[in-house]
């Protein structure tokens, strides 16, 4: 069994985490942590694990994380660098859920999320997790940085075009629309009900931190850089992330093909059939992303536009059912063990 231990186990992607490993057969729940919770039984807060977790919250130190195989950072972004080096050093094995470790360069990481790196040593040996990329790579690891919820729909969608050439790698654009529960679980009033409730709103159009993260991704699967517009948008949804993609086509090639033969067997990517349009609903509570392609008609002024549509989770494959899809791949377990949920409908 894998002994696992939560950092942050109050926030949503913390929940999504106790549901999953709760449900996982070789996986031992040791130890979930909350500074603010201490001694909180976890199934006081989150009834939805009761008969499922009998752990209490304990205080976020490394007595309560002694002798776990695996810990799980589902804290703000500029804790986990905070504590990785004393974990490591423990012998477990770490995934975080944060941005810390996303972005190999420490420079361009401090200018957006504005604090001085705490241990950019460790970033040179830390894996990006997006696991249809990093697979064999992420096996090795002993620190994995989970990623973003945008970067994962962004890029599974992307990927396959930008690794065969066939759009113009200086015109990518992506248009994405997400759930309120990307934002975290806190008070914070556009997130309000009645702020965010029949209301459809871009933001960080200027610049959104996951920007970066999607480009350095598509990089090194282009092997150069590329150019990208990305653009947020929050819906008046709790879960989910609907991604429509947009590349000028370079080279013509049978693009169902090309997804399709990309794809095949992965176990969390749905490439569906020709002329699909994916919903977030068809992917609510899975650890899948689906995806469709497009041409628009001929007789369109841009013919040569390739759109792609790729919908998630952002909770699961955009957050916790990826990290436990990369502690499966850093353990030797099989890759979908744990994650086989039906997504719920409606």
């Amino acid at each position: 069994m894998v002994k696992a231990g939560i950092v942050g186990g109050t926030g949503y992607t913390g929940v999504e985490l106790l549901r999953l490993l709760a449900q996982h057969p070789r996986v031992e729940l040791k130890a979930i942590t909350s500074r603010k919770e201490a001694g909180t039984p976890v199934a006081a807060m989150f009834p939805s694990l009761r008969r499922r977790v009998e752990l209490a919250f304990t205080e976020p130190n490394m007595q309560a994380l002694r002798g776990c195989d695996v810990v799980f950072f589902a804290t703000p972004n500029a804790v986990a660098m905070n504590e990785a080096r004393a974990l490591l050093d423990s012998g477990a094995r770490l995934v975080d859920l944060s941005a810390d470790f996303r972005l190999k360069d420490v420079a361009e990481w401090e200018k957006w999320y504005g604090v001085k790196h705490a241990a950019p040593e460790l970033v040179r040996d830390a894996v990006y997790g997006l696991c249809e990329l990093n697979r064999e790579r992420i096996r090795g690891a002993r620190l994995v940085a989970n990623p973003g919820c945008y970067p994962t729909a962004t890029q599974l969608g992307f990927l396959p075009l930008v690794e065969a050439g066939v759009v113009d790698l200086d015109h990518l654009v992506a248009d994405a629309k997400s759930g309120v529960s990307g934002a975290g679980r806190k008070a914070d009033l556009h997130l309000s009900f009645s702020e965010a409730a029949d209301n459809f709103m871009a933001y960080n159009v200027p610049g959104h931190r996951h920007w970066p993260e999607i480009r350095q991704g598509l990089a090194q699967a282009a092997k150069r850089e590329v150019g990208l517009v990305f653009t947020a948008h929050l819906t008046p949804l709790i879960r989910g992330i609907h991604a429509t993609l947009y590349g000028r086509i370079t080279r013509e090639v049978d693009f169902q093909s090309l997804f399709e033969k990309r794809y095949a067997g992965e176990p969390f990517v749905d490439v569906m059939p020709a002329g699909s349009h994916p919903d977030t609903r068809s992917v609510r509570a899975a650890n899948m992303c689906r995806l469709a392609i497009h041409r628009p008609p001929e007789s369109a002024r841009r013919a040569d536009t390739l759109v792609v549509l790729s919908v998630i989770d952002n909770l699961v494959k955009g957050a916790s059912g990826q990290a436990v899809q990369n502690m499966n791949l850093m353990f030797g377990l099989p890759e979908a063990e744990g994650l086989d949920q039906v997504p719920v409908v409606p």
